[in-house]
C-alpha cells in the first residue's frame, strides 16, 4: 500500500517532470547550463538564509560531494545528453538510475536487491522506451556516456545521501547541496554559454522563479526528505515519474500527440514503481549499516 511519505516524495519527479515544458515556453532559448545554475544557486541560499546553518566538520566536503553528483555534475551531464541525443534516447539512459541504485546499495547500504526489484527497473526501463523512445532515435557515442553517466552520479548521491545522515535540519542540507551544485555549474556555464543575456522577459523571470523556488527549493527538499526516511531504491523508482508527467503536460498543454504505445508505456511505469515498493523489513545489522556516517 502506497504511505503518505510515498506520495509526498513523489511530488518532487512530478515537479521535474514539468521542467522541460517551462524551459521551452518560457526561457531563453539555447541556455540550458544558465538554467541550472538559477535553478540551484539561488535556491539553495535562500534556504542557507533561513535556516542560517553551515556545514560544520566533514559535511564542508560532503556537502560539496553530494551537491556535485545530485546537481552539479548530473545536471550538467543531462544538458550534454539533451543536446547530443534525442530526448528518447536520454530518457530511457536515465530509467537505468533504479538499478543502479539496487547496485550500488549492496556494497554501500548492506541493501541486496530482491527479484522484485530488479525485474521492477527492467520494466521501468521498457516502460520509459515505450513512453518517449523514437524509432527513428539516433545515437552519438558522447551522448550516450552523457546520460549514462547522468545516472550513475544522481545514483552514486542518492546513495550516498541514505549513507550520510547530516544532523543539520533538512532545509539546511538541501541548501547546502544545491549552493554546492549551483557553483559547480558557474564556471561550466560561463564556459560553455558564455555571459547571462543582458535583459529578461517578464516570462523568463517567471519561468526562472518558478524552476528555482519550486523545481529547487521545494522539490529537492521532498526529495532529500523522502531518501531520509525510505529506502534509496524506493526513492529512486519515483524518478520514473519525470517523463510520465512531462509526457502528459506535452499532451495537455502543447497539444502533443499521444499514441497507444505512450499510454502502454505509462501504464508500465506506474506498475513497476507500485511493484519496487514492496520489500521486506530489514534486518538489525543492515539497519545499522545504512545508518553509518
Amino acid at each position: 500500500m502506497l504511505n503518505k511519505q510515498l506520495l509526498v516524495t513523489a511530488l518532487a519527479p512530478a515537479i521535474w517532470g514539468s521542467t522541460y515544458l517551462v524551459t521551452t515556453e518560457f526561457l531563453p532559448p539555447d541556455r540550458p547550463l544558465l538554467a541550472a545554475v538559477v535553478r540551484a544557486l539561488p535556491a539553495g541560499l535562500l534556504l542557507v538564509a533561513l535556516t542560517r546553518r553551515l556545514p560544520k566538520g566533514d559535511w564542508w566536503w560532503r556537502a560539496l560531494v553530494l551537491g556535485t553528483l545530485n546537481i552539479g555534475a548530473f545536471l550538467a551531464l543531462l544538458f550534454v545528453a539533451a543536446y547530443r541525443l534525442p530526448g528518447g534516447v536520454a530518457a530511457t539512459l536515465g530509467a537505468l538510475q533504479p538499478l543502479i541504485v539496487a547496485g550500488l546499495s549492496t556494497g554501500l547500504l548492506g541493501e541486496r536487491p530482491t527479484p522484485r526489484t530488479v525485474l521492477a527497473g527492467i520494466a521501468g526501463v521498457v516502460g520509459v522506451s515505450l513512453l518517449v523512445l523514437q524509432s527513428d532515435a539516433r545515437l552519438d557515442a558522447i551522448g550516450v556516456a552523457a546520460a549514462a553517466g547522468g545516472a550513475v552520479v544522481m545514483a552514486t548521491g542518492v546513495v550516498l545521501s541514505k549513507r550520510w545522515t547530516s544532523p543539520a535540519p533538512l532545509l539546511a542540507t538541501t541548501g547546502w547541496q544545491l549552493v554546492a551544485g549551483g557553483l559547480v555549474l558557474v564556471p561550466v556555464a560561463l564556459a560553455v554559454e558564455g555571459a547571462p543575456p543582458s535583459s529578461l522577459s517578464g516570462a523568463n523571470i517567471a519561468g526562472y522563479a518558478y524552476l528555482s523556488l519550486i523545481g529547487a527549493a521545494f522539490a529537492y527538499a521532498l526529495w532529500f526528505r523522502g531518501i531520509r526516511a525510505m529506502p534509496a531504491t524506493h526513492v529512486t523508482f519515483l524518478g520514473l515519474l519525470s517523463p510520465v508527467v512531462a509526457t502528459l503536460l506535452g499532451w495537455l498543454v502543447l497539444g502533443q500527440r499521444l499514441t497507444p504505445w505512450q499510454l502502454l508505456g505509462a501504464a508500465v511505469v506506474l506498475a513497476a514503481v507500485v511493484a519496487a515498493q514492496h520489500r521486506a523489513q530489514p534486518s538489525p545489522a543492515t539497519q545499522r549499516v545504512s545508518e553509518k556516517v
